[in-house]
């Protein structure tokens, strides 16, 4: 059974948009290099819902492949990396 992991999280000021294409791009670059992670989704809030994301500028959904991966993708080092 798949395991969902999600974060959600603030941008320090200042960041630019290059930044955050960065970080979003490097997220992604991990599926198939981290052993059992599926998918990765980073971007920010939807303009529809931003008013309820409580401060919050970007969210991350980690998909891995079950509850076992979750340790190596913790320590794996391109997750450490990111």
């Amino acid at each position: 059974m798949p395991v969902y992991h999600v974060l959600l999280f603030k941008l320090k000021p200042g960041v630019s948009q290059e930044q955050i294409d960065g970080f979003c791009e490097a997220g992604r670059q991990m599926v198939g290099k981290v052993p059992g992670l599926r998918d990765f989704q980073v971007g920010p809030a939807l303009a529809v819902t931003a008013h309820r994301a409580k401060g919050y500028d970007m969210g991350v959904v980690a998909i891995l492949e079950n509850v076992e991966d979750m340790p190596g993708y913790g320590l794996h080092p391109a997750h450490r990396e990111y």
